[in-house]
């Protein structure tokens, strides 16, 4: 059967199916050191825009281009469905489209830009907030209201946790969110020219995500809180220590804490970039899950194990480039990483990031059956 693809991908067509091998108190008590049964091994995100297309003229199953078809071993997320960050704003329309790109206006009322088969992220043209007047105009996007709880949210939550799923909540990020006001040049001067606006947003930010999840929490016994950042490149993160310290560890603390103290047990944080930096200010903040841990941009997990020990969980770290390279630098890069990741525990490992595109069908199947070898090998050495 002919596969089809559309003009452009969105993350719902670079979508994979997900099964679950490990349940939610196996999971939690692996990224916690607390046991150490079995590896976990996952493929995070799938293919990369371009990537089933490319599988599928090599003759790749419908079950290889959803993953399926591969064996992975990891607990699945259960999503609260409550909201903590921006809500209402104007539908989204497209203003402009060519063969090449899509200009659109998001919810924030922003002009973005996306370009076809490159992305499936569209990219902010201009933002709405430049000092504080702009933020008061837009504040009531953040405030509190019924509207932040979908119908049925207590019922789904206890399905998540009945069907062994781990129980996740989300906040926005405490740099993420004000990048997406501001732009991430924006944020970083406002840090200095504008401090009070800084905090402004993330007091307000905070107490709508206290408000939701002390209510989620006092229902629902909350696994793990999530946070989306990417705050950083290959150089090195744009908040530094001190801006992680001063502005965003009062925002993440005010939550987390709570959360922490009603049961839950992960608080994982998600960025590119070489974060190396500013670890020791988040695991203060009270961080003690990073992912996914990009080599290309200086992060090893072998060295961060050594570093932090038993405070901070990892997720990812294997180097999505070397797929597609010889199988002699696939097989270096798995024997390096995973045996020392296994004897250890609290890592879930994978690819940094998604797929890249020109990775041939053949190295991503020698990749899994590699990969399992030297799990299954070094598992079978700690005796489990």
């Amino acid at each position: 059967m002919k596969t089809t693809y559309p003009a452009y991908e969105t993350h719902a067509h670079l979508a994979i199916r997900r099964t679950m091998a490990v349940r939610r108190e196996e999971y939690l008590d692996h990224m916690t050191f607390r046991t150490n049964l079995r590896p976990l091994f996952f493929e995070f995100l799938g293919p990369l825009v371009g990537l089933k297309a490319e599988w599928a003229a090599q003759g790749a199953s419908p079950e290889e281009l959803d993953l399926s078809a591969f064996r992975f071993r990891a607990a699945l997320d259960g999503y609260v469905p409550v909201s903590t960050g921006w809500m209402g704003g104007s539908p989204a329309e497209v203003l402009e489209e060519t063969e090449r790109y899509v200009v659109s206006r998001d919810r924030m009322g922003r002009r973005v830009k996306l370009f076809k088969g490159v992305a499936t992220l569209a990219l902010p043209l201009e933002y709405p907030v430049k000092n504080m007047d702009d933020w008061l105009g837009i504040r009531h996007h953040y405030a509190f209201s019924e509207e932040r709880f979908a119908p049925g949210w207590e019922e789904a939550a206890r399905g998540h946790r009945e069907a062994g799923r781990v129980v996740v909540v989300h906040i926005p990020g405490g740099f993420d969110e004000p990048r997406q006001l501001l732009g991430e040049e924006g944020a970083c001067v406002a840090y200095v020219e504008q401090p009070e606006l800084m905090h402004a947003i993330l007091e307000t930010i905070g107490e709508t995500a206290v408000r939701v999840l002390d209510r989620v929490s006092s229902k629902v016994a909350v696994d793990e809180l999530l946070v989306h950042e990417d705050l950083a490149g290959k150089s090195g993160p744009l908040p530094g220590p001190r801006q992680v310290r001063e502005f965003i560890k009062p925002y993440y603390r005010k939550v987390w804490d709570m959360l922490k103290a009603r049961g839950a047990r992960l608080f994982k944080q998600d960025s590119d970039g070489n974060l190396n930096a500013v670890i020791p200010a988040f695991i203060d903040a009270g961080l003690n899950v990073m992912s996914p841990m990009e080599p290309a941009a200086g992060m090893d997990i072998v060295q961060l194990r050594q570093r932090y020990g038993k405070q901070l969980a990892l997720e990812g770290g294997i180097d999505k480039h070397v797929l597609r390279r010889s199988r002699e630098e696939i097989t270096a890069e798995l024997e390096y990483k995973i045996p020392p990741m296994v004897r250890s525990g609290g890592c879930v490992l994978g690819l940094d990031h998604r797929i890249p595109n020109g990775t041939p069908l053949a190295h991503y199947r020698f990749y899994i059956q590699k990969a399992w070898e030297i799990l299954d090998r070094e598992a079978a050495q700690l005796g489990v």
